[in-house]
C-alpha cells in the first residue's frame, strides 16, 4: 500500500497514479495534497522537479470527481494558469493522465496556435482548463469562455508569470473569478511581488515550503568556467563531445544567438535542435518530442524552456550565457537532476557577465566552484568541489588579470585552444549552458 492510498483519494485515481509510476508522494505532494483535499488554499514553495504538478493536480481531480453533472456551456470548473506553452503542455499531459477513465475532460488554450478550434472546444464547457494568461484574455474578450463558475484556481510557476510581465493579466482574470473558490499557488522562488499576488488570490493559505526559495536540487553538481565570449562555442563543442550519448540542454539569452548556435552544432555533427520565441508552437513541440525520444541529444534554448520541460534523463545543463535574472539560473539547472537523479550544471562566464554571476550566487546562497580559468576580476569564488550548496574545499587563485582562456590565459590556454589546460575533476564532463530571453 502506497502513501497515496492513505490520503483518502478515489480508488480509480490511486490506481491511475500507480499506472503512471507515482507510488510514493514527494515531500511537496505529501504536504500539499491533504490540505488541498480539505479545501484549504495552498501556497507551495518548492524547487523545480519536485512533483508540483501532481501536488495540485491530484487533489483538483479528486474533488472534481465528486461534483455532479456537466459544466455549463463555455464555463470552466477548474482553471490552471501557466506562464509558457511548454509548461502548459506538461501540465496538460499530467492532468489528462489523472483524468483518464473518468468523466472529466481537460482542455488547453495557449498562444501560438489557432484560436478558432480552441473556441469550438470551449463551447460545451470544460472541467479542467490549462491556459496561458494572454490567450485566456483573448478568449474572454471574445466571450468564448466564462469564469464566473470557476471554483478551483491554480497558479503554477507564479514567479515566472511575474518575471514575464503577466501581473496585469492576472489582475484582470482575478476580477471576474468568484470570491468563493479554492486557490493554489506554486512557485520555486519568492519575489517581493509574490506577496501582492498571494494576498489578492489566496484566502488564509497554508504555506508549504519544501526547499528554501532559490536553492538548487541537491543532486546537481555545479561549476563555472571563466572564458572569453569568442571561445565559448568551441569549448561547448569540446565538452559536448565527451558525452554525445547523453541529453544536454544549452541555455542562452537571445533567440537569434541560440538559433545560430544550434545550426553551428548541427553542422559540427551534433544531433541538435532549438526552441525559442521565434519558433512556431509546432516546431517547438517537434523539437521537444525529438529530444525526449533521443532523436536529438542537444537542445539549445532561451528561457522559454527554463520551466515546463520535464525530461528525467537530462544529464547536463549548460549556461552558455548567464541569465540577467538570477532566479532563471535556478530554473535552468532545475531541468537536470529530476526525479532523484544526478545532473551536472556548467556555466560559462565572460568578462561582462561577472555581475550576473555575483547575483546568482547571492540569490542561491552558495559559491559556484571554478572549473577552469580565473576570475576576470577579484571575485570571492572557491575551488571546484562538491554538490551545490555543499562546502567547496580548498582555495584557488583569484586574479584580476582578465586573461582570456586561450593563448595567454592564466593557467595556460583554454580547453578550446590547443594549449595546456586544467582538467575539470569529477562529474564526467558536465557542460556549460546559459539562459536567455524567450
Amino acid at each position: 500500500m502506497s502513501d497515496f492510498d492513505m490520503m483518502d483519494l478515489p480508488e480509480q485515481l490511486v490506481k491511475k497514479l500507480a499506472e503512471m509510476g507515482l507510488k510514493d508522494p514527494t515531500p511537496i505532494q505529501r504536504q500539499a495534497i491533504p490540505h488541498a483535499l480539505n479545501g484549504r488554499d495552498v501556497m507551495g514553495l518548492a524547487q523545480t522537479g519536485t512533483g508540483k504538478t501532481a501536488a495540485f493536480g491530484v487533489p483538483l481531480v479528486a474533488q472534481m470527481l465528486q461534483m455532479q453533472g456537466r459544466p455549463n456551456p463555455r464555463t470552466v470548473r477548474g482553471l490552471v494558469l501557466a506562464p509558457t506553452r511548454e509548461l502548459a503542455n506538461q501540465i496538460m499531459e499530467n492532468l489528462k493522465g489523472f483524468c483518464e477513465g473518468t468523466p472529466l475532460k481537460a482542455q488547453m488554450v495557449v498562444g501560438g496556435m489557432s484560436i478558432n478550434p480552441q473556441i469550438k472546444r470551449l463551447e460545451r464547457g470544460v472541467d479542467l482548463l490549462v491556459a496561458t494568461p494572454g490567450r485566456l484574455l483573448d478568449l474572454m474578450d471574445r466571450r468564448a469562455v466564462d469564469l464566473r463558475e470557476t471554483t478551483f484556481l491554480v497558479l503554477d510557476e507564479a514567479d515566472q508569470m511575474l518575471d514575464m510581465g503577466f501581473i496585469h493579466d492576472l489582475r484582470k482574470i482575478a476580477s471576474v473569478l468568484p470570491k468563493e473558490r479554492q486557490t493554489m499557488l506554486f512557485s520555486a522562488t519568492m519575489p517581493k511581488l509574490m506577496n501582492e499576488i498571494a494576498n489578492s488570490y489566496l484566502n488564509s493559505p497554508i504555506r508549504i515550503e519544501v526547499n528554501p526559495p532559490g536553492k538548487a536540487a541537491d543532486k546537481v553538481t555545479q561549476e563555472v568556467h571563466f572564458i572569453a565570449k569568442a571561445e565559448k562555442s568551441k569549448f561547448l563543442m569540446e565538452l559536448l563531445d565527451k558525452h554525445r550519448d547523453e541529453r544536454a540542454l544549452v541555455f542562452g539569452r537571445t533567440k537569434h544567438g541560440m538559433e545560430k548556435l544550434s545550426r553551428m552544432l548541427d553542422k559540427a555533427g551534433f544531433a541538435a535542435g532549438a526552441i525559442h520565441g521565434n519558433k512556431s508552437q509546432g516546431q517547438r513541440d517537434r523539437a521537444i518530442a525529438a529530444f525526449k525520444s533521443g532523436e536529438i541529444k542537444v537542445l539549445v534554448a532561451t528561457d522559454v524552456a527554463a520551466r515546463g520541460l520535464d525530461i528525467p534523463d537530462v544529464k547536463h545543463v549548460y549556461n552558455y550565457e548567464l541569465p540577467n535574472v538570477p532566479d532563471s539560473y535556478v530554473h535552468r539547472i532545475g531541468r537536470t537532476a529530476r526525479a532523484g537523479k544526478d545532473g551536472a550544471a556548467v556555466a560559462f562566464c565572460a568578462p561582462d557577465e561577472i555581475d550576473q554571476l555575483r547575483d546568482i550566487q547571492k540569490t542561491m546562497g552558495v559559491k559556484i566552484p571554478i572549473a577552469t580559468g580565473r576570475a576576470w576580476e577579484s571575485v570571492d569564488l572557491p575551488a571546484k568541489g562538491g554538490k551545490s550548496g555543499g562546502k567547496p574545499g580548498g582555495g584557488r587563485r583569484r586574479g584580476g588579470g582578465g586573461g582570456r582562456p586561450g593563448g595567454g590565459a592564466p593557467g595556460g590556454g583554454t580547453p578550446a585552444s590547443g594549449g595546456p589546460r586544467r582538467r575539470r575533476r569529477g562529474g564526467g564532463g558536465g557542460k556549460p549552458g546559459g539562459s536567455q530571453a524567450a
